[in-house]
């Protein structure tokens, strides 16, 4: 199984930064995808950013401007830079993988458990 293990979340005042990082175990798989997905209190996941092992750029913007996907497929790692962030940025950030094992064309989705920003006023 493809495990992913998100660390760096914590409480930050308003305008304050925070990146996140998560590691991926992939022995056996091969990974796709590497992404990170935000779930506030009370509304659905939603997609922060996504990247791609085969693409040729290994940052990627949220569509708000202010937070970045980056990834080093060589360390396994893909972060999240969070930056100006705001009260309603509060939030669970999952780390997210498609991958596949080695050999096989069907992908599956791997989580990580989750870690917490808080963001004050």
């Amino acid at each position: 199984q493809v495990q992913l293990v998100e660390s760096g979340g914590g409480l930050v005042q308003s305008g304050g930064s925070l990146r996140l990082s998560c590691v991926a175990s992939r022995t056996g798989f091969i990974i796709d995808t590497l992404g990170w997905y935000q779930q506030a209190p009370g509304k659905q996941r939603e997609l922060v950013a996504q990247i791609s092992s085969a693409s040729t750029t290994n940052r990627v913007p949220s569509m708000n401007g202010r937070f970045i996907v980056s990834g080093d497929y060589a360390k396994n790692t893909v972060y999240l830079q969070l930056n100006d962030l705001k009260p309603e940025d509060t939030a669970t950030s999952y780390c997210n993988a498609v991958a596949r094992r080695n050999g096989r064309s069907q992908h599956n989705n791997y989580w990580g458990q989750g870690t917490q920003v808080t963001v004050s006023s």
